[in-house]
């Protein structure tokens, strides 16, 4: 089963052709579309697409990148919007220690841990795993996972070492794989891939951002690559495509309970 584990649906870049491309998502097999909010103002949005589009389904979480503009409010709008609708995550969330910021640095990661910490309690309140956003920032989020015990999730677009995705994995996580593993260059990201436990990977595109390397410069990523970013994990894992479907496809499910759970669903996962 072809799942893209991460996609940004409810970005602008899709707003003129989001029904079509989905839909030519599906034609090459794309069965399931993970959309995680990145704040507050964006929560509804991507509750409504899930609920207006088949195969798609959604996590709630403020993402670190946004916490600048977030109020501590909102993760009591985050807790009442976990406990009223059907989230099967809570995500994105994480650190960015990479992204540059205003002001004080030093409050600016503080600031981040704190929504962290904060949305780890969420998860082990309501039982949820979580999506991981994390740059430059691998042993400090490892660190808080220690701390606040969870369920497992999932480390999207991984790129720590492999003794810190041997560490996530052994936390119950799986690992995300996407547009960075098809460059020549990305030779630490392409390595991981080939050398980790098939059962620790996950596929994702992260669209419309972190386009694959058959995308001219600024274009748009979208769900329509993922067959072709899984045909990559097959090549450097030397393996069949069936194989890497198959066995992704069922780490999605494994970590991200609730996917399975609405398979009946009218507008998830048919």
């Amino acid at each position: 089963m072809l799942i893209d584990t991460h996609c940004h649906l409810d970005a602008t870049e899709f707003s003129a052709d989001r029904s079509a491309m989905l839909e030519q998502a599906y034609a090459v097999g794309v069965k399931g579309i993970v959309i995680p909010a990145v704040a507050r103002e964006n929560f509804a949005a991507v509750i409504a697409l899930c609920r207006q589009h088949k195969n798609c389904a959604y996590a709630l979480g403020i993402h670190p990148m946004y916490v600048d503009t977030a109020a501590w409010a909102d993760l009591e709008i985050l807790q009442d919007g976990l406990r009223q609708n059907d989230a099967l995550a809570i995500g994105e969330i994480g650190l960015d220690y990479f992204a540059k910021c205003t002001g004080d640095a030093v409050a600016h990661r503080q600031r981040q841990s704190h929504f962290l910490i904060e949305q780890l309690k969420l998860a082990k309140q309501f039982n949820l795993p979580v999506i991981l956003h994390v740059r430059q920032a691998v042993d400090d989020v490892l660190k808080h996972l220690r701390r606040h015990e969870v369920c497992g999730g999932i480390a999207h677009a991984f790129n720590g070492s492999l003794q810190q995705a041997e560490q996530f994995i052994a936390m119950g996580f799986k690992l995300g794989f996407g547009g960075a593993m098809t460059y020549d260059r990305a030779t630490k990201i392409r390595d991981l891939a080939k050398r980790l436990p098939f059962e620790s990977l996950v596929l994702e595109t992260d669209a419309p951002d972190m386009p694959p390397a058959w995308l001219a410069k600024g274009l748009r990523n979208s769900p329509m690559e993922l067959a072709k970013i899984a045909q990559v994990l097959a090549d450097l894992r030397q393996v069949k495509l069936a194989q890497v479907l198959d066995i992704t496809g069922a780490n999605a499910l494994k970590v991200l309970p609730k996917l399975a759970n609405l398979c009946t669903s009218p507008h998830v996962l048919l």
